[in-house]
């Protein structure tokens, strides 16, 4: 019989919390993490909002050594890292090393230090840069670390799809479980990108909302009418993935079974999917093939929906061609209205949502749905959380990404025990 890959922890750090009960809590109440910009003076830019975490203080997860040598996307990693590890409530210890592996990804990676150290080499000159600048600022140096601090010899890389990247961490890890490399996987997407370079480089090809500004947190509205961009955020998602049988040897409890996985390109465009959905439609199919479900099935779809013209209206499209006439009665929520657009740790993110939707029956809002799109006029469950009384079984994840990525994950209820 195939092995089967299960969810047992989850850890985030969100705009909306700096925990999953807290994000999840946050979004359930429909409560948004935008606000104007505070970690530079955003005034000469087009864009001045963000969802910016709060609160945050990487001493209250690693030593204060530690923390200076590392990039502010790992601090959030190892964060996560940790409350995914104690969620699930696996000692390292006790495993075997070489069974344990970690695979975070990231879009952008050590952009923190990269700038500092532009601006110190400028103004002191090379031999003054930081001697760690590359180990801090590779984007494969959360996973490291994670595996450092824990002592895990596993399976360890990165993965980069832009805003896809957490939902591919999430599957690949699950691909490396299923083929027999690891028996555990801590897995998921870290970013922190909020700084004046991508805001600017945003603000140039028109991604980031500009309209509201002075209202920042209506600015991000998935499949509304006058969505204008999405809003830049930063934060992580881990989840630990294990196969059924590690899982049952250990009692643990298990949140859901990930049991599909889709990726593709739309070779197409640097930063625009096909009008059609066609990528991503594909990317869906795999997935659904891939775990053995029917269309008829899935019960949630938690959406990419970056409140992006061209993405929420392809996104849309997507869906119809894959569920049909039923795509109409099929619950579907924007993550991002709330949290705003985590980049590479986006979908790692919305996976973790996808699962406590399973968890809990409840669906969370998109909120800022004021004005229907004609082109967006499926239930993207307006404003407003919804209780489904007969649970949630089956709950899909979209996440795409600049260079054409397309990624699904799709989620199934088991009784919640190994």
């Amino acid at each position: 019989m195939a092995e089967r890959v299960v969810v047992t922890g989850m850890g985030a750090i969100t705009p909306l919390g700096l925990d999953v009960p807290t994000t999840w809590e946050a979004l359930v109440a429909g409560r948004s993490g935008v606000g104007r910009i505070t970690m530079f003076d955003p005034s000469p830019f087009k864009t001045q909002i963000a969802a910016e975490i709060k609160g945050f203080d990487a001493n209250n997860y690693m030593d204060r050594r530690e923390a200076r040598r590392l990039d502010r996307f790992t601090h959030f990693a190892i964060a996560a890292a940790k409350e995914a590890l104690a969620d699930a409530k696996l000692d390292p210890s006790q495993e075997e090393p070489g069974q344990v592996g970690v695979l975070i990804g990231s879009g952008i990676g050590g952009i923190y230090v990269i700038l500092q150290q532009v601006e110190v080499m400028r103004e002191k000159g090379p031999g003054r840069i930081y001697p760690l600048t590359v180990p801090a600022m590779l984007t494969d140096t959360a996973a490291g670390q994670i595996a450092i601090t824990y002592g895990l010899r596993g399976p360890n890389f990165s993965v980069s799809a832009a805003c896809a990247t957490g939902g591919v961490a999430v599957g690949e890890a699950y691909e490396i479980i299923l083929r027999g490399d690891a028996q555990v996987m801590l897995a998921g997407g870290t970013e922190s990108a909020i700084v004046p370079l991508a805001v600017a480089g945003f603000d140039a090809i028109g991604a980031t909302s500009t309209k509201r500004i002075h209202e920042p947190q209506k600015a991000c509205r998935p499949f509304d009418k006058d969505r204008d961009g999405f809003v830049l955020a930063e934060g992580a998602g881990v989840v630990v993935l294990e196969s059924l049988s590690h899982a049952q040897a250990r009692g643990a409890r298990v949140y859901a079974e990930l049991a599909g996985y889709g990726n593709t390109a739309d070779a197409y465009h640097l930063t625009a999917p096909w009008e059609d959905g066609s990528g991503a439609s594909e990317t869906m199919r795999i997935a659904l093939r891939k775990a053995g479900i029917s269309p008829n099935e899935v019960d949630y779809i938690n959406a990419h929906g970056t409140s992006t013209v061209l993405n929420d209206k392809s996104e849309t499209a997507a869906i119809k061609a894959v569920f049909g006439e039923r795509a109409y009665d099929i619950p579907i929520s924007g993550t991002k209205s709330m949290t705003g657009h985590l980049v590479g740790a986006a979908g790692a993110v919305e996976a973790i949502v996808a699962v406590k939707t399973i968890e809990t029956g409840i669906i969370h809002p998109t909120i800022n749905y004021e004005y229907p799109d004609p082109e967006c006029d499926l239930d993207y469950v307006p404003n407003v959380a919804r209780r489904i009384p007969q649970g949630v079984r089956i709950a899909l994840s979209n996440s795409f990404g600049f260079g054409g990525h397309n990624t699904c994950l799709i989620f199934r209820a088991t009784n919640g025990a190994a």
